[in-house]
């Protein structure tokens, strides 16, 4: 099993490659010369920015790490060139209370599962691991919240995406809105 940590990364940032509603959406860490992107899918975004949040909220506290988040924000966009490392299939989120940090874990493969799995096989798998401050954390939960919220516009009706040309909404039986 290979495990890619960056504790604690220069740059750690989510991202998307390509238009909305096709776009694909990225985690790069980075450290001096090292850089992985890892393929998240838009709802992994979605869901880690709310947990980081939650966990925040309640073993950070909010005042000092929103003031430290407006500092530590980065919304430069990617650093190219964009290779995919691995697409992820499993998110891990977790407070180190030793080190009052926020430690996110991106697999390939369910955790789970690693110990069931023969030798040759368990080789194969990737994790990438980030070790962030709160104020990191924080900025990053962000982030992710904006990037998601980029994406196309939402029905009003459905709650479904709408494409540049319109969607068939079911709420109007198959009409374009």
């Amino acid at each position: 099993m290979t495990v890619v940590e960056f504790d604690p990364p220069q740059r750690f940032v989510v991202g998307t490659v390509g238009p909305a509603g096709e776009r694909t959406f990225f985690l790069q860490a980075s450290s001096h010369e090292r850089r992985v992107h890892v393929a998240v899918e838009k709802v992994h975004a979605q869901v880690l920015a709310e947990r980081i949040g939650e966990l925040l909220d309640q073993l950070a506290g909010t005042e000092s790490t929103v003031a430290a988040a407006a500092e530590a924000a980065d919304n430069a966009p990617l650093d190219t060139p964009i290779s995919e490392d691995f697409r992820v299939s499993a998110i891990s989120l977790a407070w180190d209370e030793d080190r009052h940090v926020v430690v996110i874990e991106a697999h390939d493969h369910d955790p789970d599962e690693v110990g069931e799995q023969a030798a040759g096989e368990a080789a194969d798998l990737n994790t990438l691991r980030v070790v962030l401050d709160p104020a990191q954390a924080r900025a990053f939960a962000r982030r992710c919240e904006t990037v998601v919220q980029a994406g196309r516009p939402s029905c009003p009706f459905c709650g479904g995406p709408i494409d540049p040309d319109g969607h068939i909404c079911p709420r109007a039986n198959g009409y374009r809105r």
